[in-house]
């Protein structure tokens, strides 16, 4: 019950006490005219006095409980009143963080989706910039050619000059037969050139251009032969190595032959017993007619791939006063004991890493050589100095390595030439040596340079 309800009771009974008391007293006032039954009235209204006041009493006590409950029910009131701001207060709460939480989960996902945009980003990024190096790779690659492109013309200039600066003489010297253009072309050098005829008696009518100095010394002069290779002639060989350009200066005798023209109509050397055409006699011969035309010293050969493989023939075979042997690009048979009776040599091996044609590392198999001589194989580069070493005695080591490099291709950059020499032990007046090109092909883009120390080798076995 509330405190305005109580306050009504109260006024309530106040009234109704007063009206009793009112009552009694008229009563009393009047009693001397009444009767005794007036007395019973008064006693009636005595008693409900008495009942009522007993009811002010129980009303009272009621009024003090409800008060006493009226207070617990203001104290739970404002302990709810507590808790409910509480539980607004952690609603708020909730409210906020669950809005937190969504804005930092929405955060999360823009992020995510940023770093996923990134990441293609970037996997774009890196497929681009790979292209790029790719792209930068195939420019350098495409540069390092034209340089190399444009060194080898460099190195080919001064060549080409050369050549031009004489072009009226040498167009003349392009009449005629080969053997024709070689005797032109070694006058120019200053030499005196004449025309042998030779081979008949041995298979093959062909001829040679000797060379000698112009004027021609009293005594004795060095010889050295030089053949070409298969399918060339004197003319091309001559042209490849100008030694003739050297005979004033350094005083020697050149001999160009040509050899016997195969089925194809190709020149070349026969290396096998078994044809009608014998190189080794129709050489041997032709070289000592030469030695009629002058007073002849030592004798050297010299010859470019199938020249080559003939010059090491020669050796093999025993030519007498011959000294040196030098081959450039060209080998002898793999058979190891082909060449045990002849008298040692020095020997220059001069050979390509990069040649296609005759293998610097040799060849095992059946094969078909030049001119239509079978061939079962061939000794590599390193096998040829190794054997002739022995032959003569050197010590030639089981891992050479270079003594001095050479820059003589001119179609190679740096100085691409090592030089391998025996170490001790060799014969008297014997040197074995290695050139080994490193990229060198079959033809290398030798020049002057070249030239100049393979005379200057030649020379000096004596």
């Amino acid at each position: 019950m509330t405190t305005t309800g109580v306050a009504k009771v109260w006024r309530y009974l106040g009234l109704l006490a007063a009206c009793l008391v009112l009552a009694a007293f008229l009563s009393a006032c009047a009693g001397e005219d009444h009767d005794a039954g007036s007395g019973d009235k008064v006693l009636v209204l005595e008693a409900k006095l008495h009942s009522l006041e007993e009811s002010i009493e129980d009303i009272q006590e009621e009024n003090a409980a409800l008060s006493n409950d009226l207070v617990s029910v203001q104290g739970e009131n404002t302990a709810l009143k507590s808790e409910l701001a509480f539980l607004r207060q952690e609603q708020a709460d909730y409210v906020q963080a669950q809005e937190a939480a969504e804005a930092a989960r929405e955060h999360e996902e823009e992020v995510a989706d940023f770093e996923e945009g990134q990441e293609e980003q970037l996997a774009a990024l890196e497929g681009g910039q790979a292209r790029n190096d790719q792209r930068l790779y195939d420019m350098d690659s495409r540069l390092l050619d034209l340089e190399t492109v444009a060194d080898r013309v460099e190195w080919l200039l001064p060549s080409m000059q050369t050549w031009f600066e004489n072009v009226e003489k040498r167009l003349t010297v392009l009449e005629g037969t080969s053997i024709d253009r070689t005797a032109k072309l070694a006058e120019t050098g200053g030499g005196k050139a004449q025309v042998i005829n030779f081979g008949a008696a041995y298979g093959a009518d062909r001829s040679a251009v000797l060379v000698l100095p112009d004027p021609l010394p009293e005594n004795e002069i060095p010889l050295i032969v030089s053949l070409h290779g298969f399918g060339g002639d004197s003319f091309t060989q001559s042209l490849y190595l100008p030694m003739h350009d050297r005979v004033n200066t350094d005083i020697f005798a050149l001999l160009i032959p040509e050899g016997s023209i195969g089925p194809k109509g190709s020149r070349f050397w026969n290396l096998s017993q078994d044809s009608d055409v014998d190189d080794v006699a129709s050489l041997t011969a032709l070289v000592e007619e030469t030695g009629g035309e002058f007073n002849m010293g030592a004798l050297y050969f010299f010859g470019h791939s199938n020249g080559g493989f003939m010059a090491y023939h020669m050796a093999c075979q025993g030519l007498p006063g011959l000294r040196a042997v030098a081959s450039l690009a060209g080998t002898g048979s793999a058979d190891t004991e082909s060449c045990q009776g002849a008298a040692p040599v020095s020997v220059l091996q001069i050979h390509g890493t990069d040649d296609e044609v005759v293998r610097f590392e040799g060849r095992n198999g059946d094969i078909t050589g030049k001119g239509g001589d079978e061939l079962k194989s061939y000794a590599g580069a390193l096998d040829m100095v190794s054997r002739w070493a022995i032959h003569a005695g050197c010590d030639w080591p089981a891992d050479p390595q270079p003594q001095a490099t050479l820059d003589l291709d001119e179609f190679v950059s740096g100085a691409e030439t090592y030089v391998y020499r025996s170490e001790s032990g060799c014969a008297e007046g014997i040197s074995i040596e290695l050139w080994q090109g490193e990229g060198s092909a079959h033809i290398p883009g030798y020049g002057d340079a070249f030239t100049g120390a393979l005379l200057d080798w030649l020379l000096a076995q004596n």
